[in-house]
């Protein structure tokens, strides 16, 4: 896994239905699309509500069906009923609407479960505020109104409000329902987003690439009924939270790496400049050389993690995924690589220096006669001045690596 693909989430899927790079002008104004697994017996009622809101709005549009391999007639179903089918080989509800979204005809595309659990004929504040501007409408199941039943306790009290409040405070977004299936988007501003995910944290990658590039994203309340299968859901409560929390984290890299690195650097850098003058005494506890040891690791890892998250963020900017912060704008203007490379190779001396002026007490003394407790006060900085030298110069050289491959690419 890349850095880029770690911090901000798989950005390109290996068999994934790619969104043409070009594409013609979208000759209808709205495509209704829903993603489908074996859904013959609800789909007759979804597309005749969708059939019916655009009779009755006069919209130009079509109804798009995203098969992903059903078994059970659903594609023959819809194509009997009027609906367009387009057939999805990879698995996964991410992979069924990207084949879809890739196949669109309407400018402006809503998609919905096909499970009967959203009303496609009120579909009309969608449509507004999509002509009003808006690049994402989200429902909001939590302000329409949840029917009996159609929702588990589980997800209504705990997943989905959790989940949705992680999401507003880590993309900034006032977005209430963060994993309402039903939603409506320019396709052209959605292609532009290299969306990928072909598993369910799909309805997250939407918003979280849609928050980070900063488009108009707007709420509507929809009503959330029970669904009418007469089988289990797809989704998988445990997994599939997991992953959209995960994806979440990894999309948003000052709370997985750049705020918990900081942290531990300060607390490492506080304790271990503390314990190098003495041993500290609590009234219950007392610090002395071995508890360094810790802060030194923390120290360590603390920076390795606001390196990471820093580098994460660059080569996110590079790659067009997110605006250029300004301090990325402001770095540019006098960071090089080898000023990384010179800085850290400083840091990286002076540690071995240290060292080595030890290493010479030590041998002054025979080798024996020094306090090994005093000794390690000093040995243990030393070496940490190392490593993060080693360290600083590591990150350097990938930076310029990245740098010069993402220029290659550009070039192509």
């Amino acid at each position: 896994m890349t850095a880029t693909e770690a911090a901000f989430g798989p950005l390109f899927v290996s068999g994934a239905p790619v969104p043409p790079s070009g594409y013609a002008p979208a000759p209808m104004e709205l495509t209704i699309l829903m993603p489908c697994l074996n859904e013959a017996r609800t789909l007759p009622a979804c597309i005749a509500k969708a059939k019916a809101f655009l009779a009755r709005s006069g919209i130009d549009g079509e109804i798009l069906i995203g098969d992903n391999g059903s078994t059970d007639g659903s594609r023959e179903v819809a194509e009997g009923l009027g609906a367009r089918v387009v057939r999805v080989e990879q698995r996964g509800y991410g992979a069924a609407l990207l084949g879809g979204i890739a196949a669109a005809r309407g400018r402006f595309v809503i998609m919905g479960d096909g499970d009967d659990s959203y009303d496609f004929s009120r579909l009309d504040g969608f449509v507004d505020a999509l002509r009003s501007g808006a690049d994402l409408v989200m429902g909001n199941r939590f302000r329409g109104g949840i029917l009996p039943g159609a929702m588990p306790p589980l997800h209504r009290y705990l997943g989905n409000p959790v989940l949705s409040l992680v999401g507003r405070v880590f993309f900034r977004v006032d977005v209430g329902d963060f994993h309402c299936g039903l939603r409506g988007f320019r396709r052209d501003r959605m292609l532009k987003l290299g969306l990928a995910s072909p598993g369910m944290e799909f309805a997250t990658e939407m918003v979280a690439k849609a928050a980070l590039a900063r488009y108009d994203i707007r709420e509507v309340p929809t009503t959330l009924s029970p669904d009418g299968r007469n089988r289990p859901p797809h989704l998988r409560t445990w997994r599939d939270g997991w992953r959209h929390l995960i994806f979440m984290l990894l999309f948003t890299p000052r709370w997985l790496f750049l705020f918990p690195g900081l942290l531990l650097t300060a607390v490492g850098a506080v304790g271990l400049a503390w314990l190098a003058r003495g041993p500290i005494v609590f009234e219950y506890v007392g610090l002395d050389v071995h508890s360094m040891l810790y802060f030194s690791a923390a120290l360590i890892l603390g920076t390795q993690m606001v390196q990471f998250a820093v580098l994460a963020k660059w080569m996110a900017a590079l790659a067009g995924i997110v605006d250029e912060p300004t301090w990325i704008v402001a770095a540019k203007r006098f960071a090089r690589v080898e000023w990384g490379l010179a800085l850290g190779f400083f840091v990286f001396v002076a540690g071995l220096a240290w060292s080595a002026e030890l290493f010479a007490t030590w041998r002054g003394a025979g080798y024996s006669s020094l306090d090994p407790q005093s000794m390690m006060r000093s040995v243990i900085p030393a070496v940490t001045m190392m490593i993060l030298g080693v360290q600083a110069m590591a990150g350097s050289l990938l930076a310029g690596a990245v740098q010069l491959a993402w220029k290659a690419l550009k070039s192509r």
